[in-house]
């Protein structure tokens, strides 16, 4: 029997690459479990290191510690999830980033809670687990 998946939302991936405390919150969550990330986490995290203007070697350890996880490839029913969310938080009136609607998508489309510390990022969205320490404090 495989660990249940969970999908891991860019902020908890960045604390867990530091070390911060809120990363010890999220470890019980982690634990036992199968740790997705979308692809487009992958790019937000490289995207952080050139804004950063990262050197050789924390970008190397960028790249090994994404092989922590197993990253969530584009498909045509991430896709479909996406307009989906979009549509949905914009009926609303609560716009979501599209970077965040893609990130929700994968979770979705896979069936796999989302664990984030910006839940208000992501409430609302149907067929949505989210798993947040930040409310619990």
């Amino acid at each position: 029997m495989t660990a249940p998946k969970i999908i891991i939302d860019t902020n908890i991936v960045s604390y867990l690459m530091r070390g911060s405390p809120e990363s010890r919150a999220y470890a019980p969550h982690l634990t036992g479990k199968l740790a997705a990330i979308s692809f487009i986490t992958v790019g937000e995290l490289y995207y952080g290191a050139e804004k950063a203007k990262w050197g050789e070697k924390r970008r190397l350890r960028l790249k090994t510690s994404l092989k922590n996880f197993v990253v969530i490839p584009y498909d045509h029913e991430i896709a479909k999830r996406y307009g989906k969310v979009l549509a949905e938080r914009n009926r609303l009136g609560r716009p979501i980033s599209h970077n965040d609607a893609w990130i929700a998508a994968c979770a979705v489309r896979h069936g796999s809670p989302l664990v984030t510390h910006n839940e208000r990022d992501f409430d609302s969205i149907s067929d949505l687990q989210i798993i947040s320490e930040k409310s619990k404090k």
